[in-house]
């Protein structure tokens, strides 16, 4: 898998891995080594950091090298077009929309399955309601069957659908035992106060710093509905402040790398 669970924004690898997800398909999956160090140029990255996080991509599998310079890996555009639909198509469940559970059973001998899994179904957003037994909401679906297959834990489940969970506190107060929203908070928190520092009349490296800051944050914050959170919930603003932004940025943005990255662009 080439999710990128473990994201640190604002370091010279996740800013390249942002780049090469906004961008390479769009330049035909391909980019010459000299346009990628000068986009990274362009994000305060010097060359030598530039060069070694390109190193890091090829090694986890992002990119391939060939004679001309680097290529989008065929593997990723799947995982790409995944992420795309998190991060700027961000769904919020209303009352009465379908909940997912999903309830595993991985043997004693597979731990490292185990591992896998909670790692990644909590990267979906997934709530833990018991051991063994976690919550998203319904339209993660395909996602979670997405994840279970390429894990190769499908066998080892059951999904349910339900627009009615029934746990024995109120369903705010389950809620906030299935989640960690201190976690969350600070990281809504987090993206807010980033995005105080971007500077518009530079929108590539404006609308870069953006997404790198944000995208992992639709994975773990699933868009549980407004009346199960506390009523000073970051998430709205967040979502806001992401699009607002966004959409300010995202054509600039793209001007500037067309021509930088293109040959007589």
């Amino acid at each position: 898998m080439l999710d990128d669970i473990d994201a640190r924004p604002g370091s010279a690898t996740s800013l390249l891995r942002t780049v090469i997800g906004l961008y390479l398909r769009p330049l035909g999956e391909r980019i010459s080594s000299s346009a990628l160090v000068r986009l990274a140029g362009d994000l305060g990255i010097p060359a030598d950091r530039a060069r070694t996080a390109i190193t890091r991509l090829k090694q986890r599998g992002l990119l391939l090298a060939d004679d001309r310079g680097y290529i989008l890996n065929p593997a990723a555009i799947g995982m790409l077009e995944r992420g795309d639909r998190r991060i700027f198509a961000v769904r919020t469940m209303h009352p009465g929309d379908e909940w997912m559970l999903v309830s595993a059973t991985i043997p004693e001998t597979r731990r490292d399955l185990r591992h896998q899994l909670r790692r990644r179904l909590q990267f979906l957003g997934a709530g833990a309601v018991s051991a063994g037994l976690w919550i998203l909401p319904g339209h993660l679906d395909a996602e979670v069957e997405e994840l279970l297959e390429e894990l190769g834990a499908r066998g080892s489940a059951t999904l349910f659908r339900t627009s009615d969970p029934r746990p024995a506190e109120p369903l705010a107060d389950a809620v906030a035992r299935w989640w960690d929203l201190g976690a969350l908070r600070a990281e809504h928190e987090r993206f807010l106060a980033s995005v105080d520092g971007l500077d518009p009349s530079m929108p590539f490296a404006a609308y870069v710093r953006l997404i790198d800051s944000w995208r992992v944050l639709p994975y773990i914050d699933p868009g549980l509905p407004h009346e199960l959170l506390p009523a000073d919930w970051p998430g709205a603003r967040s979502v806001e402040t992401f699009q607002r932004l966004s959409a300010t940025l995202t054509e600039p943005a793209w001007e500037h790398v067309r021509t930088t990255a293109t040959p007589g662009a």
